[in-house]
């Protein structure tokens, strides 16, 4: 299992924007859909990744937490669905139900907003204020699979928490730890 950690976009970023298709419902979804909720967590993710199926559960579990109080998540997929099948589309579709996701989940074909948001890894998260600016991003806490400890989403849980009760979020962050994105050949970040 190959360890790739996220690039730690710089703090402050605006949100890169996206309008892309949710395999579930046949809609577009785009940034702009989220424009009146407090908080925006945006979380590349992917099927296969046993990084992703090792906190799934939980990322279900915070995502239904979190949207009673204004946080929205959305999480895209940027995986090369033709070299890893259980990646396309229809299968999203699948993981939905078994995840449990009641948040959208987007199908990045072209890897443009992968790109955009300088994802490097599943899972990727990227949590933004009220007005798209960059407050956290990195890992969703400290367990990975076979390190024994508590998936309990503590790190992001914590920067969510500060940022919907007006404090500021602590900026000693942690890389996020994944799967790389599986790039369409020729299509790599340069």
């Amino acid at each position: 299992m190959a360890r790739t950690e996220s690039n730690m976009l710089e703090l402050g970023t605006p949100a890169p924007d996206f309008a892309l298709p949710e395999p579930a419902t046949g809609r577009r979804v785009s940034l702009a859909d989220f424009q009146d909720v407090q908080a925006l967590l945006v979380a590349f993710i992917c099927n296969h990744c046993p990084y992703v199926k090792h906190l799934r559960a939980e990322l279900a579990r915070f995502a239904k937490d979190y949207a009673p109080r204004g946080l929205q998540t959305v999480a895209i997929n940027s995986n090369d669905a033709e070299h890893y099948p259980a990646d396309a589309p229809s299968k999203m579709i699948e993981e939905i139900e078994i995840a449990g996701y009641a948040f959208p989940y987007l199908y990045d074909e072209d890897q443009s907003v992968a790109k955009s948001y300088r994802a490097a890894c599943t899972p990727d998260f990227f949590l933004f204020d009220d007005r798209r600016s960059l407050v956290y991003r990195g890992r969703f806490d400290a367990s990975t699979p076979g390190n024994n400890l508590p998936i309990t989403g503590a790190d992001l849980r914590a920067a969510s928490d500060s940022l919907l009760a007006g404090r500021s979020v602590s900026r000693e962050q942690f890389a996020s730890m994944g799967c790389n994105i599986k790039w369409r050949v020729g299509n790599e970040p340069g």
